[in-house]
């Protein structure tokens, strides 16, 4: 099983639901510790698997964003404890979403997770590590536009519709990143994302 032959079936899948897929990201091990590789190559047991998938409607021509990390194989302690951090930050971030606040203190709050957990973001070995990016970005006609949701001022209002998606990136350990989109409301938001989250066997 390779990186390309696993992005051609999710991408054939999409075309059957008449979606446009581009630039989906498979990005086994160390290659998911830079956000923005798309992954190349076979894909190994008990490496991180990230799957970053965000296709465009062919009808209405809006997109949609997902993204989850699965293990093929067995997880290490390390993946284990990486994932549960990025999903708590993930639900902080979620519940810290609503019309009227700034996207910035969703970011923040999601941060004081990670920096709570210990995990740092800082250079190792020439290379950055930890939470490399925005907490998440709009989505819409566009597949990332405003409101942003990071260290940038941007308030939330009502409508709109967000990606919250935290990860970490240690090479050696992995990069674990979990991203659902929600809908932005007066008390609260309403994830449109049905996808499950679990880190487990992934038979391929």
């Amino acid at each position: 099983m390779t990186s390309e032959l696993l992005k051609r079936v999710i991408n054939v899948a999409l075309m059957e639901r008449n979606c446009i897929a581009k630039n989906t990201i498979v990005a086994p091990g160390n290659q998911g510790c830079d956000p923005h590789n798309r992954g190349t190559g076979p894909i190994r047991p008990d490496q991180t698997l990230i799957l970053d998938v965000f296709p465009r409607s062919g009808d209405s021509h809006y997109f949609a964003d997902q993204t989850r990390t699965v293990v093929k194989g067995t997880a290490t302690p390390a993946v284990k404890r990486l994932y549960a951090a990025v999903l708590e930050a993930q639900e902080v971030g979620i519940a810290a979403v609503r019309h009227g606040v700034n996207g910035r203190t969703v970011h923040e709050d999601v941060k004081k997770v990670f920096d709570r957990l210990g995990y740092k973001t800082e250079p190792r070995n020439g290379k950055r590590v930890g939470f490399l990016h925005g907490t998440g970005h709009g989505v819409g006609l566009d597949i990332d536009e405003q409101p942003s949701v990071g260290s940038r001022d941007s308030i939330l209002e009502t409508n709109a519709v967000v990606t919250v998606e935290p990860g970490l990136h240690y090479f050696g350990v992995g990069g674990v990143r979990n991203e659902d989109m929600v809908l932005v409301t007066k008390t609260g938001c309403r994830n449109l994302t049905k996808f499950p989250k679990a880190l487990k066997d992934l038979e391929l």
